[in-house]
């Protein structure tokens, strides 16, 4: 069997994706506007031997297997690809054919991460997300635009700028969690400052960023000091748990969570609690998944072993406990799910526009990989396999108050301030 017809065998020709080998063969390449190559019997050994997203993601990272046209049309149009079409004869046939390319086992790309160490201690914690955030702050400029904002941003309309969406992210944080003139602000995973430095400048707070990543602390660092408001924040090189400051009025947690592990949600939100004075509040903004029927993570996926290593993923029902058991009480949840989809567009446009740029600074491997990470999350939010909660809590005060107006849960937290 040629590789064409294995090809066609499995993705029905409705999908509209062409193909072509190395071998001759090729399937639907007239008028195609996209399709997929493989260009060595390297890629069929790696897809045989992992037939799931790990095979694609390691052909697709070494350059063995090429997409070409939109990264993102191409999984849009072959995910998900339920193989109930297929017959017992014809998966027996499959694995017939391309036996000895299953049994090769090349080795994987030299960018597939497995961490050693007790899964989530500092240490191994600090590697994690130093392969994901060190890969270069130039190159992450490229990639998210001026605003240095790795997480979702809020759309006031679906044709919003990345920089406008991104600024009404923090400011909508911001709003939720009250800050006035004066307050002290925690912000753990705090990236390259873009929450700190809002806060300071719009709403007169004092400020500390924490990050595990180096490369964010100096940068972040540095925005401060060229903004002159070293006065009133800071961005530490530091594990969250090693702040030993209490009292803040507010946490904002943008991105973290997802980074900590489901074993230790309880000792994470119980550990913000204590950072908080009574009536102080938590806001968490972090990616789950829509319910509770999947593992926290696959340890065999293409993000865990390129992207975010030990990331892990729960419902928002099981956040929500989790901050609820810890002492918090839940005010307020919303789903940004479309915004992150609309963020990631504009990331991947991004990177497009400057590919040339991205791969020389950080590698074309790497520029691969987030191609592919970046393109296969924004169908995610798209089709509802992930989703972006923003959760908000309060630790209460003497005689159960909670600091909070009666009403705030509408307009109030959805208009941006008049300048």
């Amino acid at each position: 069997m040629d590789l064409a017809r294995a090809f066609a065998l499995v993705v029905p020709p409705e999908r509209g994706v062409g193909f072509r080998a190395y071998d001759g063969s090729s399937v639907g390449m007239d008028g195609a506007e996209v399709s997929l190559e493989i260009k060595n019997p390297r890629a069929v050994q790696y897809i045989a031997g992992s037939p799931n997203q790990l095979g694609l993601s390691r052909a697709y990272v070494n350059g063995d297997l090429e997409i070409h046209g939109d990264a993102y049309e191409a999984l849009r149009r072959m995910f998900p690809l339920p193989l109930d079409h297929l017959s017992v004869a014809d998966k027996a046939r499959l694995a017939r054919e391309f036996a000895s390319f299953a049994l090769a086992r090349p080795e994987p790309p030299a960018l597939e991460r497995r961490l050693r160490g007790k899964r989530h201690s500092k240490g191994r914690d600090a590697e994690a997300i130093h392969h994901h955030y060190d890969v270069s702050n130039r190159f992450y400029a490229h990639v998210l635009g001026p605003s240095m904002a790795y997480t979702c941003a809020v759309f006031p309309t679906a044709d919003a700028s990345l920089e406008t969406a991104q600024e009404e992210k923090f400011d909508l944080v911001c709003r939720k969690l009250g800050l006035r003139p004066g307050m002290r602000l925690l912000d753990v995973g705090c990236g390259w400052g873009g929450m700190v430095l809002h806060a300071v400048k719009n709403y007169g707070v004092h400020a500390i960023g924490v990050t595990l990543s180096k490369q964010q602390a100096q940068w972040g660092q540095q925005a401060i000091e060229d903004a002159g408001l070293t006065d009133s924040a800071q961005i530490r090189f530091s594990d969250y748990r090693d702040v030993h400051e209490t009292g803040f009025d507010a946490v904002s947690s943008i991105g973290l969570t997802e980074h900590i592990g489901r074993a230790n949600y309880h000792s994470y939100f119980t550990f913000l609690l204590s950072r908080l004075r009574p009536e102080g509040r938590l806001l968490n903004h972090m990616i789950t998944r829509p319910d509770g029927s999947e593992p926290s993570h696959y340890r065999r996926s293409f993000i865990n072993r390129y992207v975010f290593p030990d990331g892990e993923l729960s419902s928002p029902g099981l956040i929500i406990s989790a901050m609820n058991d810890a002492g918090f009480e839940i005010r307020h949840d919303e789903n940004l799910r479309e915004h992150y989809a609309l963020t990631l567009a504009r990331w991947c446009a991004n990177l497009e526009a400057n590919w040339d740029t991205c791969v020389a600074e950080a590698g074309l491997s790497t520029a691969r990989v987030w191609r592919l990470y970046m393109a296969a999350s924004r169908l995610g939010f798209e089709i509802n396999t992930i989703q972006l909660h923003q959760i908000l809590g309060v630790k209460l005060g003497e005689n159960g108050r909670s600091g909070i107006p009666l009403r705030v849960s509408g307009e109030a937290w959805g208009r941006m301030p008049d300048a």
